[in-house]
């Protein structure tokens, strides 16, 4: 396993570091049992792969940018001086305060000690990229791509509607479900489409219901403008019709139900439709899947056989506050306690 960390954003503390978990489990690492970095934003991550971090860091959406350790403090000289023996460009920074630059001793003395180690100080397109923090040097594997999250957004998309799960948070579902590529999503409550498209970038095939065809037909849209293509979008009850073939199990259920007024519920009311069409798809759910839901109130829409794993309330359109809540099968879960 190889060592790395990930800085966070900022935004959503409590689903940032759950979906730093959930994306490195997805690409067969875990979330270190470590608190290294933790006062300044970091999550300690262990990766199989050599480019397990560049992997990472195409699929966060909370976070900035993957680093790993070079050295304590103490040996900030040294670490400096031996960057600078291969030649080439730097920029330095410390974490929490990317423009300190020169008011910062710290910066200041890594920078002069990598060019008297034989590097160049570029803080305009430098060929590597070091920050300083409380506990040591770090340097920069990969950064985490924002700007694509935000060209997904509502406003820049062909079908649009008031109330959307916003990129970001929909990919972070998308990590905490685990998903690999080839991966068999459903969404029982389509909408927009929002989370179907984070589920369809990570690689996943994608299923969807929704009750309105103008969903659908949205969502659809939506999904090409993306350059996806779901294996099945269909219109009807959630709670009755049918999607994706009954004897191949899905490997996750992700979805965002409707609530207040601005979706439609056909009279029934929020919690009402969830206890109804959830557990039917969960249901298909293979062992070792996950259910992803992103509900608007305390009760529980599954029965004793799934666990609730986590559960992070998050803001999610100005005051209105949504939690974000990972269930595995009680079984599973048992059985990871028993090898852990």
């Amino acid at each position: 396993m190889t060592r790395v960390y990930v800085e966070l954003a900022g935004e959503a503390p409590a689903l940032a570091r759950a979906e730093a978990a959930g994306a490195a489990e997805a690409l067969g690492g875990r979330a270190a049992p470590s608190d290294d970095g933790a006062d300044q934003g970091l999550v300690a991550i262990d990766l199989p792969a050599a480019d397990g971090a560049v992997r990472l860091a195409e699929r966060l959406a909370l976070a900035r940018r993957i680093v790993i350790r070079l050295g304590p403090n103490d040996r900030l000289a040294s670490l400096a001086r031996a960057a600078g023996s291969a030649g080439g460009s730097a920029a330095v920074r410390r974490f929490g305060r990317p423009n300190s630059g020169g008011a910062d001793p710290d910066v200041r003395r890594f920078g002069a000690e990598f060019v008297d180690g034989g590097g160049a100080i570029d803080l305009e397109h430098p060929a590597r990229r070091f920050w300083l923090g409380t506990d040591g040097v770090y340097e920069e594997v990969r950064a985490v791509d924002r700007r694509a999250a935000s060209a997904r957004r509502m406003p820049r998309l062909p079908f649009q509607r008031p109330v959307s799960l916003p990129p970001r948070l929909a990919r972070a579902a998308a990590n905490l479900a685990r998903l690999r590529p080839g991966d068999r999503v459903v969404d029982p409550f389509v909408g927009t489409g929002s989370l179907l498209a984070e589920a369809g970038l990570v690689g996943a095939r994608l299923v969807g219901i929704d009750r309105d065809p103008e969903m659908i037909r949205g969502a659809l849209l939506n999904l090409a403008h993306l350059g996806l293509e779901a294996e099945e979008l269909v219109v009807g009850d959630s709670g009755t019709v049918e999607a994706g073939s009954a004897a191949r199990p899905f490997d996750a259920v992700l979805t965002d139900p409707p609530y207040g007024r601005s979706s439609s519920t056909g009279g029934e009311s929020a919690a009402e439709l969830v206890a109804r069409v959830l557990p039917r798809w969960a249901d298909r759910v293979r062992p070792g899947g996950r259910v992803v839901a992103v509900v608007s109130d305390g009760s529980e829409p599954l029965g004793s056989d799934w666990v609730r794993e986590l559960s992070i309330p998050v803001r999610v359109h100005r005051s209105l506050t949504r939690e974000f809540r990972v269930y595995a099968r009680a079984d599973a879960t048992a059985s990871r306690a028993r090898t852990t």
